[in-house]
């Protein structure tokens, strides 16, 4: 246990017509956040779960030639390819094109 004074986080106003022990009604989510803290604090957790951001819902795509995107280049290099736009590089084509007929 520590000699530090109990700081809370909250600033939790009593009611005048209420005693002045325990509330009636305590508030069992301050006091489990508080809980969570001091454990955190203590080095008995390593973390508060509640700080910890969400995942990610959706799952990264692992394979770039699944996207829609990919497909549609694909589709327009096999048209260009098709209709005499652009060629494999060869002996009597050792350069690629100067450019392009987009008509």
């Amino acid at each position: 246990m520590t000699d530090e004074p109990f700081e809370t986080t909250e600033n939790a106003r009593r009611d005048r017509r209420e005693h002045g022990g325990a509330p009636q009604n305590p508030d069992d989510d301050a006091l489990a956040r508080r809980t969570e803290e001091e454990r955190v604090a203590a080095g008995v957790d390593a973390y508060d779960p509640d700080d910890v951001p969400p995942a990610t819902d959706e799952p990264v795509p692992t394979d770039l030639r699944d996207t829609e995107e990919y497909q549609e280049s694909e589709a327009e290099l096999r048209r260009e390819e098709s209709e005499g736009e652009i060629y494999p590089l060869t002996d009597r084509h050792p350069f690629p094109p100067s450019h392009y007929d987009r008509s």
